[in-house]
């Protein structure tokens, strides 16, 4: 009697939860004419209220969206899929900056018609969604598309695509532009302007000939570093820059070379180009008219190369890597334009030269500077590095604790408390440098509490995420590991708070029936804040603990878990009115909770037997999301076991 009561409750605690498995995305499919041979597939997102999809372009956490076309000789896919403007914010779901989009996306791919022929474009889709309390496991979506033949394509239905410029470009030339000013004030660059100034003085004929070879002479340095700019994109392309971006052996080497530039502005040594380059460029600036003006402008490109180089080389890198053609060309024009509007405005105007400070020991404190700035933005790359192969070399804490030493470094420098070989004796402290070390100094201090789990939402954009760290759930509340860790039952894992847990389903329900104990089903993932959030603050109680580590067995199933199940093991199911793939583990675990308890939100505990049946009422964060009321859950599970 007591057997059929509680399948009867279950049943209808399924009936109850139907409606909340989220289906928060709708896809669908078109397609645009470009040319006779090329069409546009354009991938729409309809996204509930609430809901938000991340963009392809994020690290660390969610799953981005990602698209895979299937080999097709009659289609050519031309580029990379592009996306349109995604917002950029604080996620709370992984307490960082992340890119994603709101109620609707749109993606798009080029594809050249290689057949005169129909065919059927076929590839799939994977996705994660979230909003502000949970993450949704990731999903697959089959892509299928009939495309046209090519001598079908009609020139008059030409498709004007006009996507406008990403945010993400706008703050690339601000901060190109910062850099390029951050160049003029080194001591290779700043001198020059007294001597450009002297140039024109006597050169120029009349006042308005002056101002109009100013003007060229500024055109010329832009037009110097643009084509660097174009020259990296034509080189490498958006593609391959945005591969290498995440490619481990580029992050490495590239770390590698940012130490090199830092070794170089903190005074080991100088980078100089060969000497007859700028030799050949001195003299053919002694030419008239505007080609002598050019060979100018370029001799300042060659000359100060010692001190823009590693600002140059670092900036075209994060602009290309941003994977749009356009990063490397917007960078160097916002770089090129903060050096050359001074030298223009100088050259024009040398009046105005007697407001400019004299040159002396601040350009080389300038110049230190930059190296400690280009020393912490190395260790982000090698960061980079270190999450792709996981390899836990560079955790949360140790990068932060590398930055606090090196802004802690740069504070005392300020201060004159240190002192490099090519400093000059510092007899007073500048109010300007004053400021600067307070606010580096004040910086230090805030980096200080990342140690013990403090978000810091000011740079999260740079260290490891929260999950990636000695200690995720924070410094003396455990975290996670394996069974190696510590002696527990075979097959457990080192799971939150100390507790020991099963990660698979079969051997936890065996291990239950082996020691007489009823088993606590936790659906849970690695991108579920609320799953966190109960660990931390629920089951941290006294109580909780004692009872899920003696009481139970406790089996943590991860929903977004990316390990990859062997191919006869991977299967399609049908979940109400959708095909659900399950291609890994945790898509495995995610079917059994929507089939097994209609419900696809974590995290979702249920209490069971050794049969399987649910002793009592399933719970959620938002019921049970405090001590007390999860402990007279837990509680009343027991004991229902205990009836039994």
């Amino acid at each position: 009697m007591k057997r059929l009561l509680t399948l009867l409750f279950a049943l209808s605690l399924g009936l109850q939860t139907w409606a909340q498995i989220h289906d928060p995305v709708k896809w669908s499919f078109e397609t645009e004419v470009i040319d006779a041979d090329e069409v546009e597939l354009i991938i729409h997102a309809d996204i509930e209220e609430g809901w938000h999809l991340y963009s392809q372009h994020v690290e660390g956490g969610p799953i981005p969206t990602s698209f895979t076309f299937f080999e097709n000789e009659k289609l050519h896919f031309k580029g990379v899929v592009e996306e349109g403007t995604p917002q950029e914010e604080y996620d709370p779901n992984f307490e960082t900056v992340l890119k994603f989009f709101s109620k609707k996306a749109t993606f798009k791919q080029r594809i050249k018609l290689m057949s005169m022929d129909t065919t059927m474009l076929r590839g799939e889709l994977e996705f994660m969604v979230c909003n502000d309390a949970m993450c949704l496991p990731p999903e697959w979506v089959d892509i299928e598309v009939i495309m046209p033949a090519a001598e079908k394509v009609s020139l008059g239905s030409k498709a004007q695509k006009n996507l406008p410029l990403e945010k993400s470009l706008w703050s690339l030339f601000f901060i190109a532009f910062i850099s390029g000013f951050a160049a003029l004030l080194t001591p290779c660059v700043f001198p020059m302007i007294p001597m450009t100034v002297s140039f024109f003085t006597k050169k120029s004929i009349s006042r308005s000939k002056g101002i109009s070879n100013a003007i060229i002479y500024g055109l010329s340095i832009i037009g110097i570093y643009v084509l660097l700019g174009v020259g990296v994109t034509a080189v490498f392309g958006p593609t391959v820059m945005n591969e290498l971006a995440t490619n481990v052996y580029f992050n490495i080497a590239f770390f590698l070379i940012l130490i090199f530039f830092a070794a170089s502005f903190l005074g080991a040594f100088e980078i100089v180009l060969p000497s007859k380059w700028v030799n050949k460029a001195d003299q053919a600036s002694d030419k008239k008219g505007y080609l002598g003006i050019f060979f100018m402008a370029f001799t300042l490109a060659l000359v100060s190369f010692s001190c823009t180089g590693p600002i140059v080389g670092t900036l075209l890198f994060e602009a290309a890597a941003r994977g749009n053609y356009l990063g490397p060309i917007i960078g160097m024009f916002g770089f090129s334009l903060a050096i050359a509007l001074p030298f223009a405005f100088f050259a024009a105007f040398p009046g105005w030269l007697n407001s400019l400070p004299k040159s002396g020991g601040w350009l080389n404190s300038v110049k230190v500077v930059l190296g400690f700035l280009e020393l912490a933005l190395a260790f982000k790359f090698l960061s980079n590095a270190d999450l792709v192969l996981q390899a836990h070399l560079l955790e949360r804490e140790t990068f932060i604790a590398i930055w606090i030493i090196i802004f802690l470094l740069l504070t005392m420098y300020l201060l004159g408390k240190l002192k490099l070989s090519h400093d000059s004796d510092l007899t007073f402290i500048p109010v300007p440098r004053l400021f600067f070390a307070i606010l580096t100094g004040a910086f230090t201090l805030y980096m200080i509490p990342g140690l013990w789990g403090a978000p810091l939402k000011l740079i999260n954009a740079f260290p490891p995420p929260m999950h990636y760290s000695e200690s995720p759930m924070g410094v003396g509340k455990g975290g996670s590991g394996s069974a190696a860790d510590a002696h527990g039952p075979e097959g457990t894992h080192l799971g939150p708070q100390g507790i020991f847990v099963f990660h698979d389903y079969e051997d936890g329900m065996a291990y239950a029936r082996k020691v007489g104990k009823p088993v606590m089903l936790d659906f849970t993932g690695h991108a579920c804040v609320n799953c966190r959030k109960m660990e931390e603050e629920v089951w941290s109680d006294r109580v909780v603990k004692n009872s899920l580590t003696k009481d139970v067995v406790l089996i943590s199933l991860y929903v977004d878990e990316r390990i990859t199940l062997p191919k006869g093991e991977q299967y399609e199911v049908l979940i109400g009115n959708k095909v659900k793939k399950v291609r890994t583990t945790g898509d495995r675990w995610s079917v059994m909770q929507a089939k097994r308890y209609e419900i696809n939100s974590q995290p979702y505990y249920v209490m069971l037997d050794h049969e399987e049946n649910s002793l009592i009422e399933a719970a959620n964060y938002q019921d049970y999301g405090n001590v007390e009321l999860f402990k007279d859950w837990l509680g009343r599970g027991v004991e229902a076991f205990k009836n039994l």
